[in-house]
């Protein structure tokens, strides 16, 4: 019975120091999607097809938005970049920031490669159909809308504005309110850094 028990629990520790909240074993999370998995199957910038496996060995940090936001995309990502600039250049290296878009009418991959590597050339945006974009969405609870103005010729996105830390063995561990401060998402990077 001792030898059973041991081992058995390979659930991952909660986090403590950490500015964000911690989301490990938050029920909401304990599955994802219509099929129970979290894949984030979508093309990066690049036209490489990817899933979360692809960046297994780094922590991943995930945003949903568009190229077009005028407000929350670029200052997350510009806080993001910040966060890496803080870090030591070899904890940086092991940090992959995903933009993932909630456009996919307008955010081409042309689109994503010119603006997101602008606010870190490591940065990459995720594109994919609108049914793509829609299921990789649910598997992270991500809700978004069109938003049309009365009389404007063009429209807004809606969306979740959090991001989201994934550890380097892909589990969900953090999630960084809108307006995290680079300095505290550097801290919370580390801290996931040296436990996991």
């Amino acid at each position: 019975m001792l030898l059973a028990g041991c081992g058995a629990n390979t659930s991952p520790p909660s986090l403590t120091g950490i500015k964000g909240t911690d989301i490990t074993h938050a029920e909401d999370f304990s599955h994802s999607g219509m099929s129970g998995e979290r894949r984030l199957a979508l093309n990066d910038h690049n036209g490489r097809a990817v899933t979360l496996n692809t960046f297994k060995g780094k922590l991943v940090v995930l945003f949903f938005g568009y190229t077009h936001c005028p407000d929350v995309c670029p200052t997350t990502l510009s806080d993001m970049a910040e966060a890496l600039r803080l870090m030591r250049p070899e904890a940086a290296a092991k940090v992959q920031v995903l933009f993932a878009t909630v456009d996919p009418k307008r955010d081409t991959p042309e689109i994503l490669q010119a603006y997101v590597p602008y606010f870190h050339p490591d940065f990459l945006g995720l594109h994919g159909s609108p049914e793509q974009v829609a299921q990789a969405a649910n598997e992270f609870k991500i809700v978004y809308r069109k938003q049309v103005e009365a009389g404007a010729s063009d429209y807004l996105m809606d969306h979740s504005a959090g991001s989201y830390v994934l550890d380097r063995q892909s589990r969900l561990r953090l999630y960084l309110p809108f307006a995290t401060s680079p300095a505290d998402i550097a801290n919370d990077l580390q801290v996931l850094l040296k436990i996991a």
